[in-house]
């Protein structure tokens, strides 16, 4: 049997799973989609909002997410949903980047009521 030497930190940066890179990516463009909305005045941004609210809400209300989940993978769901409210509320002023809109929804994170 063969073993696999010790792979360099280099290495496991590189093989980050794809999928999380994709929703950053998704993330950046369904806000940068959203901005043109409202630069449009086709949605306003409390429009939007709201639509973000009832997302989550919906998230939320699945059975599932208090009795079959971990806090953690809530969080996980209601992320991209808090990502986008973020990137909404600072308005287009000037893009943020995805490692600054992160940052600002960990600062905001709220327990769930099942946690209180």
């Amino acid at each position: 049997m063969q073993t696999r030497p010790n792979r360099p930190a280099e290495m496991e940066e590189a093989n980050m799973n794809v999928a999380n890179l994709q929703l950053e990516g998704l993330c950046l463009a369904i806000a940068a989609i959203n901005h043109a909305l409202v630069e449009k005045g086709i949605l306003s941004q409390l429009e939007i909002d709201e639509a973000l609210r009832k997302a989550e809400a919906t998230a939320r209300g699945d059975n599932r997410f208090i009795e079959d989940l971990k806090p953690s993978n809530r969080d996980a769901i209601c992320f991209p949903i808090r990502v986008l409210q973020i990137a909404n509320d600072t308005g287009a002023e000037r893009p943020w980047t995805f490692s600054e809109l992160a940052r600002l929804v960990g600062g905001i994170k709220e327990p769930y009521n099942d946690m209180l």
